[in-house]
């Protein structure tokens, strides 16, 4: 549930379309819901702006399509890490609009309609090394509707690789910086 599901929940409950009885049924598991494995916090849209994200890593392909259910209840958009092929093809096999990012090892689902952000975040990498990370952070930061640009393999004791860039680095207003082994950045 985020903002405008609440909004609209109230905005019925006041209108007479929806009871008082059935409002309490849908705020019932706020702000979480226990699937017996886990506790999908189903109040983090309200709270953070975005649905809880799923860290598959250690889960297996049922867990995280089960979490996935709870997560993306109505319009939510879904981002799942550390994800593999085999939690995809999971994922997918519920969920046919899945996308599976391979360079970021995410999982998404874009159901909502957010507006455009204002401003550029830009992703860098030191290495190629850290590219896997870097794009994790760049789909997660897409999903959430910014716009991002990467520039990558620009560090590693060669700060003049990245200098070479000053234009678009004035223009990010974030600058998300992945540097596994690297002393410049």
């Amino acid at each position: 549930m985020d903002i405008g599901d609440l909004k609209d929940l109230l905005s019925r409950v006041r209108k007479g379309k929806v009871s008082l009885e059935e409002a309490l049924r849908h705020l019932k598991d706020l702000p979480y819901k226990d699937i017996g494995f886990a506790r999908v916090d189903s109040h983090r849209a309200l709270r953070c702006g975005f649905p809880e994200v799923i860290f598959c890593q250690g889960k297996t392909p049922q867990q995280v399509v089960a979490i996935a259910r709870q997560i993306i209840k109505g319009k939510g958009d879904l981002l799942a890490t550390r994800a593999d092929e085999k939690i995809y093809q999971a994922v997918l096999k519920e969920f046919p609009e899945a996308k599976y990012h391979e360079s970021a090892r995410a999982i998404t689902i874009k159901r909502s309609t957010r507006r455009p952000t204002k401003g550029l975040i830009l992703v860098v990498t030191a290495g190629t090394s850290d590219i896997p990370v870097a794009e994790e952070a760049r789909v997660a930061a897409e999903l959430m509707g910014n716009r991002v640009e990467a520039l990558y393999d620009v560090g590693v004791a060669g700060i003049h690789r990245l200098l070479g860039h000053r234009g678009l680095l004035t223009q990010a207003r974030v600058i998300v910086v992945v540097a596994g082994m690297e002393g410049a950045l």
